[in-house]
């Protein structure tokens, strides 16, 4: 007896908490890379591995992914991502039980790599499972609840994990060799519950997603996609396109770079004075303003300008990383914390319009937009190279770079020639 296909409506509400998990996932890097660095006594730079680790395997696996989607469809895809992720996730225990940064690197981009696949479905799917002339609006909506995991991370996990007393690389390298040992196994031991807990909620939403049975696009658009014989220099030669890879590049790299500085940066004597413990809760904030920009976004988008929004969240942004980067205290707290506010609305609105007016070749955009997302993994080993020799609040300098060239895509660059 065949089962019925899910309505729109369940379809969308189940595609949130997609959404939702991978936004959690994501975030929890910004609270292991000072917890990690303090571990294993890294370096910014060093640190910042994590982040070209995850955020590699998307320019990795961006394009295989997109081979598996043309096959099996976007609700296999899904399925498939979340189980990889889940896989990742689990790979964290025995990290953490031997207390192995290689290993730990390589849980996140195995971890990643299921993210990936999760982007390369789930961004287009929501996209075109409705009124073209919504999408933007819908990926907002869907970009929201990912907002919403990005919040509820640092809130709730992030202080298990950052529970133990922190030290110093001056402290840790007085201690006898065993106590030294100890530290990290008591360290490591902190990640091991959350993430256990993650990796079974990953997979219980595949078996979700498995019994809902998404709705399959029109037929046409997946016969498109599966005799697809464009290549992706086609859908690169469309301006908006190439100029929109970028767009996600420096996007991704300056969101992921502030994130991935958040708690060192609050942390510091001049900026927040405070612990890295309650430092997260700063990094709740920045994402919960993306949250809220995201929501409220989805509602401008009906009756705005997707580009001139883009442009002026951009510009925006770009005044907050210019005040938070020449002053100190509550000032340089509050507007480095509100750039996930104007953060917002970036991701989606680059997305759909990079794939705008693509017909056929949408997919092949698709891969190349998330392929993009590798500045996630380059931008912060850039800042972190610079944090280790200018500081880290002069280093927000590549953040503002990034704004600026968003500023020109979204009011020049964006448009469909």
């Amino acid at each position: 007896m065949s089962r019925q296909n899910a309505s729109t409506t369940t379809a969308l509400v189940v595609i949130n908490a997609v959404f939702f998990m991978w936004g959690l996932m994501t975030v929890l890097n910004d609270i292991l890379i000072p917890h990690l660095k303090g571990m294993f006594t890294l370096s910014y730079f060093q640190a910042m591995l994590v982040q070209f680790c995850f955020f590699g395997a998307y320019f990795i696996m961006a394009t295989p992914w997109g081979a598996v989607l043309s096959r099996i469809g976007y609700r296999a895809t899904i399925i498939a991502g979340l189980v990889l992720t889940g896989i990742g996730t689990a790979l964290f225990l025995p990290a953490a039980a031997v207390a192995s940064y290689p290993l730990f690197l390589f849980a996140f981009f195995v971890m990643a790599t299921g993210i990936t696949g999760l982007q390369v479905a789930a961004n287009p799917y929501v996209s075109l499972l409705g009124e073209e002339r919504h999408a933007s609006s819908r990926l907002n909506l869907a970009q929201a609840f990912n907002s919403v995991g990005t919040v509820f991370g640092p809130y709730v996990i992030g202080p298990m994990i950052l529970a133990g007393t922190v030290l110093g690389a001056a402290e840790l390298a007085k201690l006898p060799a065993v106590q030294q040992a100890a530290y990290q196994a008591a360290q490591a031991k902190l990640v091991e519950g959350p993430y256990a807990v993650l990796a079974v909620v990953l997979v219980v939403l595949a078996v979700a997603i498995w019994l809902f049975r998404l709705p399959p696009l029109e037929a046409k658009e997946e016969q498109s996609a599966a005799k697809d014989e464009h290549s992706f220099f086609d859908a690169l030669r469309h301006s908006h396109v190439f100029l929109g890879v970028i767009a996600i590049f420096l996007y991704v790299g300056a969101e992921v770079s502030i994130g991935s500085f958040l708690v060192n940066y609050i942390a510091l004597p001049d900026i927040g004075h405070m612990s890295e413990h309650d430092a997260t809760k700063y990094v709740a904030l920045y994402w919960g303003g993306a949250m809220i920009g995201r929501f409220v976004g989805a509602a401008l988008l009906k009756v705005l300008d997707p580009r001139k929004v883009l442009g002026f969240f951009a510009i925006i942004a770009s005044l907050l990383v210019i005040t938070t980067m020449s002053t100190h205290g509550n000032v340089a707290v509050t507007t480095v914390v509100a750039i996930g506010l104007f953060n917002s609305v970036m991701f989606p609105t680059i997305f759909t319009l990079g794939i705008d007016k693509m017909g056929p070749l949408a997919g092949k955009a698709s891969s190349l937009l998330i392929m993009g997302i590798v500045g996630g993994a380059l931008v912060p080993l850039a800042q972190g190279a610079l944090a280790d020799h200018i500081g880290v609040q002069h280093a927000f300098v590549l953040p503002l770079l990034c704004y600026l060239y968003i500023m020109f895509y979204g009011f020049k660059g964006s448009k469909v020639a």
